[in-house]
């Protein structure tokens, strides 16, 4: 299967910016590819939405450069961009469909062509009933699905998306998940700023992962946890699992009413764990797998201190 070509449109490169002396985003550099989702990760307060508000041009850096390929002298293009802002942003008393037209309209397009998209948006996300109702009306569920179509609606080339699960019940978090993978479907670039990695760690292409403005972690999600120095073994079985506690391969075991969870010491292979329960207990399921991203992330800033 051939490799899928990747095209740069955006290049962050050694930004930093600092407030009253304090240092929000320090040295950073990365890229965001076409028809990728890039996740930019982190803890509250670690500096993503400085990152992306220097990004959009509301901040300037310090020094270092913020640059788009889609523009012949690198500035950003706003009708070229979306914005799917954490704060909500909505006019409690104006009308969705003034809202979605006006919005669109900043971004140079057409309010009939606005206003055909609209529809067609919220007949999808089943809110066509409230295009003529005021915004106040609208759960905020409801509204920040409304800010999500006002981001989207002009076709951009390039999305932000910051904090988009944010007081979104179950359900919805899963919609909004489809919607941004349909976005990357189309060939649109995804940069996805989130603090609950659980939500988004399998959605990502690429990550970076920042804390007090660093770069802790940057890279293709899949081979960050590819070379991750620990498995994680979750086994149901029948018969004595305590020897599992006192095994030289096991850094850590959790036994409890034949379920077994493991952490294998760094740099024992799979295979050999596995070779070593042979005629010891009765598997009857087992799973061995990388830690979630939250536990890696973790571990790395401990090891920083």
């Amino acid at each position: 299967m051939a490799q899928r070509e990747m095209t740069t449109i955006l290049h962050v490169e050694s930004v930093h910016k600092s407030f009253d002396g304090t240092k929000a985003v320090d040295g950073v550099s990365f890229t965001v590819q076409k028809g990728e989702i890039f996740g930019l990760l982190g803890p509250n307060g670690a500096g993503k939405t400085t990152l992306i508000r220097m990004i959009l041009g509301i901040f300037q850096p310090d020094s270092g450069e913020i640059r788009f390929s889609f523009s012949p002298d690198g500035r950003l293009l706003p009708e070229r961009v979306g914005y799917l802002p954490e704060e909500r942003g909505l006019y409690d008393n104006r009308k969705v469909c003034d809202t979605l037209v006006f919005l669109a309209g900043l971004k140079g397009l057409d309010a009939r062509v606005a206003r055909e998209r609209a529809l067609l948006w919220l007949h999808r996300l089943q809110l066509e009933k409230y295009f003529y109702r005021n915004i106040r009306e609208l759960s905020k569920g409801m509204q920040q699905k409304i800010q999500f179509i006002a981001a989207i609606l002009h076709e951009p080339e390039f999305v932000i998306l910051d904090e988009p699960f944010a007081g979104l019940d179950p359900i919805n978090q899963d919609l909004f998940r489809e919607l941004i993978v349909e976005l990357k479907a189309r060939g649109t670039a995804v940069l996805l700023s989130a603090h609950q990695m659980h939500l988004v760690e399998d959605l990502v292409d690429r990550i970076f992962l920042i804390n007090k403005g660093r770069q802790v972690l940057y890279g293709e999600l899949r081979e960050i946890k590819r070379s991750w120095r620990e498995d994680w073994v979750t086994i149901d079985f029948r018969g004595d699992g305590a020897f599992l506690k006192e095994s030289s391969l096991v850094k850590s075991a959790q036994i409890e009413n034949g379920r077994a969870q493991l952490i294998l010491q760094e740099g024992v292979r799979p295979e050999e764990f596995l070779a070593a329960l042979v005629g010891k207990i009765e598997i009857e399921q087992i799973a061995i797998r990388k830690p979630p991203l939250h536990h890696i992330f973790v571990e790395i800033v401990k090891e920083q201190k």
